[in-house]
């Protein structure tokens, strides 16, 4: 067996609890009070606790958190670069020197905290510094606001990991991954990051990465949480398992599934997944363009420069003791079948290649099957039974307007000309949801928003299953109706400005509104004494003095059959 090289930190941290220890514990949590944890906490918390962090020991403290976020380095000078925090509510009632008990959503029991630090920390400073960008159209910079304004910290004891059911041969933790690597007997291992399907130019580029080296192959795809709107990972993973049975040689591939909630962070985020797969045995990393990308801001623009990530990589190889592989760019040659990369292509030679988004908009959206010189057929058809033609995907119209503005009589009368098509819809109108599902909220900016959260959660899971959601709500915060674009997927959502005047709206007023705010009956009512906030690239703006409410509904029909999701 090959003795692999020392994680990062000269040692794995193991947070477990030992077994002899874990009833007292247990009692002891029944006693104490509990912070019930987030999706992103309970992951980072699992591959805490395994040593996938490591020498990260715990969430981190006030001084580890601001030096990484401004100079990618804890406290103690090592290089880490991406913080990882436990945000809470100032109202979490935690108290320091005390214990809290740590919980997932359907409160079980994972661990048990001592709290040893409570500060505060700014969002907008670590969007700045760690993304490089407020720009809410990235979907960690949607979250961040919403977070508590403390992080909490100190030391952890796990009583028991999350409750994973999937794929359990594939979910290896860093010391049983290091491990199977080592029975491989080879001294180097390539570990190759996803979060998207495999296609043949990646299968060419990993097998020509691990051939140059003579090593073995980490495949070790994120299956925590990605970029809303991914290809879900039960259907990614059955891909990497066909590919790795049927293409790689067996004695050259170790796949494993790492529970990382990414943070879409680029140049950052690249460094940070050296890093951990250094914990978990690799000594050389393949870096994409574009690696870890959220793809584009408000402006069109994309958040990093396509080669960033390969250039922050390599600059701390020295430090992580991982070498960068560079992902090269690979065409196809028709006339020879085979893959070479574009920079050793001859001028006039005949190539072919299929953007990510042809993937989706000319073939999956399509129903027309995948080119098997581009991807191979248990792949493509495991893509096929998941992603239906585009007009049987689900999409989310989102009305935004102000009151009066005419979004519940448009969105009826798209519904039904959506229904005449054959298309599944649900209505979530403002005034019916507050009636059902939010019931009891008020109109402060916090209830506003946890309203509009509903609706977006509702809609996603409407997206999700294959329906289109019709949301008619004044939303008037720019940021939140960012995170229900997030949240459904950016592809999936069309933003519909109702772009009516406020003194159209007021002469509208049936219930009489408006008439209540401007004689300070009614508070904080949109567009009197609280702000509407317009969007800053609305798929659609809608006139509704010039156009009656049937003609923008065919307006929006055009573009949905435009897109692809009405036949």
């Amino acid at each position: 067996m090959t003795a692999l090289i020392a994680p990062y930190g000269g040692r794995l941290v193991d947070l477990h609890v030992p077994a002899t220890e874990a009833p007292a514990l247990r009692a002891e949590a029944a006693r104490l009070p509990s912070l019930q944890l987030s999706d992103r906490a309970v992951c980072d918390l699992e591959l805490l606790a395994s040593g996938a962090f490591s020498p990260l020991d715990r969430f981190m403290g006030r001084a580890d958190h601001d030096r990484v976020v401004g100079e990618m380095r804890r406290a103690d000078g090592t290089l880490f670069p991406i913080p990882v925090a436990l945000p809470i509510a100032p109202d979490a009632g935690l108290r320091l020197d005390g214990a809290v008990a740590l919980r997932d959503s359907r409160n079980d029991l994972l661990a048990v905290m001592t709290v040893e630090e409570i500060y505060e920390w700014d969002w907008r400073t670590v969007a700045a510094e760690v993304f490089g960008t407020e720009d809410p159209r990235h979907p960690l910079v949607a979250e961040m606001p919403r977070w508590g304004r403390l992080n909490v910290s100190g030391r952890l004891r796990l009583l028991q990991a999350p409750a994973r059911y999937d794929f359990r041969a594939l979910r290896l933790t860093p010391a049983q991954t290091r491990a199977r690597l080592a029975g491989f007997g080879r001294a180097n291992v390539v570990a190759f990051q996803t979060r998207n399907p495999l296609h043949r130019v990646h299968e060419e580029l990993t097998k020509r990465a691990t051939d140059g080296v003579d090593g073995v192959l980490l495949l070790h795809p994120s299956v925590g949480m990605t970029k809303p709107g991914d290809v879900d990972h039960f259907t990614r993973v059955r891909g990497y398992k066909a590919l790795a049975e049927k293409y790689y040689e067996a004695d050259r591939i170790l796949l494993a599934l790492l529970p990382l909630a990414m943070r879409m962070a680029g140049p950052r985020e690249a460094v940070w997944h050296a890093l951990i797969r250094r914990n978990h045995g690799a000594n050389h990393f393949i870096v994409g363009r574009d690696h870890a990308s959220p793809g584009v801001d408000s402006a069109g623009r994309p958040f990093y420069g396509p080669y960033d990530a390969q250039e922050l990589v390599a600059k701390y190889r020295d430090e992580l003791g991982v070498a960068m592989v560079p992902f090269s760019e690979l065409v196809y040659l028709p006339d020879e079948d085979r893959y070479e990369e574009t920079s050793r292509v001859p001028a006039g030679t005949r190539t072919a290649s299929i953007s990510g988004t042809q993937v989706r908009e000319s073939y999956l959206n399509q129903g027309r099957p995948l080119p098997q010189w581009f991807t191979r057929p248990e792949v493509a058809e495991i893509l096929a039974e998941t992603y239906p033609p585009r007009h049987r995907q689900g999409v989310c119209v989102w009305f935004t307007g102000l009151s009066g503005s005419g979004k519940s009589t448009t969105a009826d009368v798209l519904t039904e000309l959506l229904l005449e098509c054959g298309r599944q819809v649900t209505l979530l109108d403002g005034d019916v949801v507050r009636t059902h599902l939010s019931k009891g909220l008020g109109f402060s900016r916090e209830d506003r928003d946890i309203n509009i959260r509903r609706i977006g959660f509702v809609a996603a899971e409407i997206v999700r299953h294959g329906g289109m959601a019709l949301c008619a709500a004044v939303s008037p915060y720019r940021a939140t109706r960012d995170e229900c674009r997030a949240l459904v997927g950016g592809d999936r959502f069309l933003e519909v400005f109702v772009d009516t005047p406020l003194a159209v709206c007021e002469a509208r007023d049936s219930k009489g509104l408006y008439a209540k705010a401007r004689r300070g009956e009614l508070r904080g009512f949109t567009g009197i004494d609280d702000p509407y906030e317009s969007p800053a690239a609305a798929e659609l703006t809608l006139d509704t003095v010039g156009r009656s409410a049937a003609d923008n509904a065919r307006v929006i029909l055009d573009e949905l059959r435009a897109r692809g999701f009405v036949r």
